[in-house]
């Protein structure tokens, strides 16, 4: 069963796909995928020219659910 992100609308996740991580669009290519090209050095023009079913807003979605991942707090509890 695909779900969707309440927010990022471009990104769906589902068990059968990519062990239930967050894909683009139900392709199978996830966010994080895309996150670590860029993070490699490739430019979102060198993404796009390499998977032309890609567009913008997927990459700034990955980017953006990266961010949200990443606000986790550590706390410690003593």
């Amino acid at each position: 069963m695909e779900r969707t992100h309440p927010k990022l609308d471009r990104l769906t996740f589902d068990p059968e796909k990519c062990a239930g991580k967050a894909c683009i669009r139900g392709m199978r290519i996830t966010a994080e995928s895309l996150v670590r090209y860029l993070a490699a050095g490739m430019t979102t023009a060198e993404i796009l020219a390499e998977w032309p079913d890609l567009e913008e807003e997927d990459i700034r979605q990955s980017l953006q659910y990266a961010a949200w991942l990443a606000s986790d707090r550590v706390l410690d509890v003593a």
